[in-house]
């Protein structure tokens, strides 16, 4: 693929199969239940079960494209994904539809993972921060929109139309990479094992300054999961806007997060991941600090606690793509089985996030401004811990890594 721009293209579309197949699929859940003769809750395991294929099939996909390559694992997640989403357009019962769910599932945590790692084989520290920062945006709007378009597709033809438009996605992007992506990753000279490809999760974790990064990415993550959990009922029940409104008012958000992607992607070249990691956490810890303030307070209402909402959700993007590039700087052989390690954590914070907004919730802004103010705090103290201690010896880091040439 000989076009940058087409290669982030792709590698977005691929990232976006997570958002795509959990989003789209809200809300056509009463119209399965329906279908299906299945109660809510057994429809609701879809979701769960989608979640713990993904956790799964993210563990295993990065230390095995350490070991064998990113191009055959992606075509194979492809396949996989594809083959089980023709599973969940045909299913006839909620129990198979479950199992094709995290077959699925499965499937596309190969394309989310393998998509960073590329990124991060064919361009250097800073580009790859620069490339994630795009990914990351196109990511969010797919997020943003999906259940707009899942809804469209409900109405047009019923659920199973949502399948059918996934499995034509998948088909496209395993054409792309089949005839379009050649392999990114450089042979090794070691001949790893898999048993040693696998035992990398282990030296990362060993890694103080390894454990910080996720840690700082992964409560930038539960603080976005914990304002999508609570806002519809912060806004629209406790301040009592109209739909309306809030739809405007979370618009606002994706506004931030395009204005902080442009300034990152133009800034992070000149001045580094880490220098933009220390400022977006500075901005992360501001806002969650002045969130919990005014939700503890209730000062100013609610136009405060739009504006800090705003500028958290907009860092979470600068956030995520230097804490990922940086991340897999620190281990350049192993870059699958970190970004696979990040990212699992990043999700399983993201549901723990979510799950205590929802515990503590009583009728005020305050259980929201608390968890994300928290979320906030603890990204500054990890990135203030991640700037402050040293790669211990037998890291290496890979800051010179010639930049993708097109």
């Amino acid at each position: 693929m000989k076009s940058p721009a087409r290669l982030i293209a792709l590698l977005s579309s691929l990232t976006a199969f997570v958002p795509f197949s959990i989003d789209t699929y809200l809300p056509s859940l009463p119209q399965i239940a329906r279908d299906l003769s299945g109660s809510a809750a057994q429809v609701q395991h879809t979701i769960s079960a989608f979640l713990l294929g993904l956790c799964l099939g993210m563990l295993f996909y990065g230390p095995l494209s350490d070991r064998y390559g990113r191009r055959p694992l992606l075509l194979g997640s492809l396949v996989v994904y594809g083959v089980a989403t023709l599973g969940c357009l045909f299913a006839d019962s909620v129990e198979h539809l479950i199992a094709w769910r995290f077959l699925q599932a499965i499937g596309g945590a190969g394309a989310l993972i393998m998509a960073r790692a590329i990124a991060r084989d064919l361009f250097g520290l800073a580009q790859a921060a620069k490339v994630l920062s795009w990914m990351h945006l196109l990511t969010m709007m797919a997020t943003l929109v999906a259940p707009m378009i899942g809804t469209w597709l409900v109405l047009i033809q019923g659920w199973r139309t949502i399948f059918a438009a996934l499995f034509m996605l998948s088909s496209l992007c395993l054409v792309m990479v089949t005839f379009g992506l050649k392999e990114s990753l450089a042979p090794r000279a070691d001949g790893a094992s898999v048993k040693g490809a696998f035992a990398a999760y282990l030296a990362i974790a060993r890694q103080p300054r390894a454990v910080a990064l996720i840690g700082c990415m992964a409560l930038s993550f539960g603080g976005m999961f914990a304002f999508i959990t609570a806002s519809p009922f912060v806004y629209v029940v406790f301040f009592g806007v109209s739909p309306r409104t809030f739809s405007g008012l979370f618009a606002l958000n994706i506004l931030g997060i395009i204005v902080v992607t442009l300034i990152n992607a133009r800034w992070v070249g000149r001045f580094g991941p880490q220098r933009m990691l220390v400022v977006g956490a500075v901005l992360a810890g501001g806002a969650g600090g002045a969130m919990m303030l005014v939700g503890f307070t209730q000062w100013g209402g609610l136009w405060p606690i739009v504006g800090c909402t705003v500028l958290y959700m907009g860092v979470t993007g600068l956030l995520g793509a230097n804490c990922t590039a940086s991340l897999m700087a620190m281990f350049p052989h192993q870059a699958g089985a970190s970004i696979a390690l990040g990212v699992s954590v990043q999700f399983a914070v993201g549901a723990l996030a979510s799950l205590w907004v929802s515990y503590l919730a009583d009728g005020t802004s305050w259980p929201m401004c608390l968890v994300m103010g928290g979320c906030g705090l603890g990204c500054l103290v990890a990135c203030g811990f991640s700037a402050r201690t040293p790669i211990e010896p037998g890291v290496v880091g890979d800051d010179a890594c010639v930049p993708f040439q097109p």
